[in-house]
């Protein structure tokens, strides 16, 4: 009985610990982190300094969401592939693969009708609804993109959709989303019609984070543009994005624009609009990011397209910023789309939901799935 109230009492200091060091919501006011950018640029002055503080915070990242401690799984993506959709100029279909055993990533694998032996991918994460994968938003720019030339895979959130072996909320949901993420880039990767070299990501809001998250700890992310999510006051409002400690330890403090500027020298696309909290990203994350930029000559290399009469979404207006960026960035074919006071969209055909989901009654999810965030937590030996 000792032994366990020792234990219990230790755990819960750990866990208090961890807590002090979480960093949600609107953890600053724009004021406060107007303040706290000019004191981040106080602490690196040239490209050394700066990189010195580059791997600080990218080892808070990856300790913090303890990514070292999840299982070494290399290959073994036992990919479902099913239900071919050819449609006007691109191809969707149904897909899981395992991101570790018993675990699965399930989604929608986009493809060009006319691929190249060498295609650009683009990694498609979503934000916050239940279903949005299977949104027409996610499916319109899945598709453009695909028909310019790219193979897209937009796959859902932890908890969401088809991703139901755990809740949205569960503690390491940060960990899980982020290793998701890395499990589908290493799956494109493996695919001998994918070009290393042209690899992009991009998702709105949640997806954002998950975008400039992985961008910032993965260089084989190559080109990213995270979408009305970059701000230096607002951390993240759930626990995918803020639930775990990445961006205070004992030794650092940062935020989500410096997150973002890991990304350096790759090309980075912040896309912005007046009403959320990226309202202020010309004046305050921006400047910031081109400074870094700067000390690798790669000014031209990162930008933001800020749309002050806009909500927050990833409505037409960003997906044709997007597509724009990744045309040039990528190496995709303008000539694909129609391009007149924007990119017309209309050939995409949106498909019912039920027609997107890889496991149905017909086609089971495998039995050697685990269920439960208990479950899986216990099985990874992380909590």
């Amino acid at each position: 009985m000792g032994k366990l109230f020792i234990y219990v009492f230790f755990m819960t200091l750990a866990l208090n610990a961890q807590e002090d060091m979480l960093c949600q919501g609107s953890y600053w006011t724009e004021d406060q982190a107007n303040l706290k950018m000019k004191d981040f640029a106080t602490q690196w002055n040239d490209l050394p300094s700066w990189e010195k503080r580059a791997n600080i915070l990218r080892t808070g990242i990856i300790k913090g969401m303890k990514l070292d401690k999840m299982p070494q799984v290399k290959g073994n993506f036992n990919p479902i592939i099913r239900d071919k959709k050819v449609m006007d100029g691109y191809s969707v279909e149904n897909i899981a693969i395992e991101s570790f055993p018993g675990f699965y990533i399930t989604g929608n694998l986009y493809r060009p009708n006319d691929p190249d032996k060498k295609n650009a991918a683009i990694l498609s994460p979503h934000g916050h609804l239940s279903d949005k994968r299977l949104k027409e938003d996610v499916q319109t720019r899945c598709a453009v993109l695909a028909r310019m030339g790219a193979i897209v895979f937009a796959y859902d959130m932890v908890g969401y959709a088809e991703s139901t072996q755990v809740t949205h909320k569960m503690p390491i949901a940060l960990l899980l989303q982020t290793w998701n993420s890395k499990r589908v880039l290493e799956y494109l990767l493996s695919r001998p019609d994918v070009d290393p070299e042209r690899i992009g990501m991009t998702g709105g809001s949640g997806g954002g984070t998950q975008t400039f998250v992985l961008a910032a700890i993965d260089n084989r992310i190559k080109v990213a543009a995270p979408t009305v999510q970059v701000s230096a006051h607002f951390f993240g409002g759930c626990v995918c994005e803020s639930g775990m400690p990445i961006h205070k330890s004992a030794n650092h403090q940062t935020n989500n624009v410096e997150i973002a500027a890991l990304c350096a020298p790759r090309p980075l696309l912040l896309i912005s609009n007046g009403s959320d909290w990226t309202r202020n990203t010309p004046r305050i994350e921006y400047p910031y990011i081109q400074k870094v930029y700067a000390l690798y000559n790669a000014e031209h290399k990162v930008e933001n397209v800020h749309f002050p009469m806009e909500k927050h979404d990833y409505g037409p207006s960003k997906r044709a910023a997007a597509y724009m960026f990744f045309a040039y960035r990528l190496k995709l074919d303008k000539g694909k789309v129609t391009i007149t006071n924007g990119v017309k969209e209309d050939f995409v055909t949106i498909l019912p939901k039920d027609d997107l989901k890889v496991f149905t009654k017909t086609h089971p999810r495998p039995e050697n799935a685990i269920i439960g965030d208990q479950a899986i937590m216990d099985y990874l030996g992380i909590h």
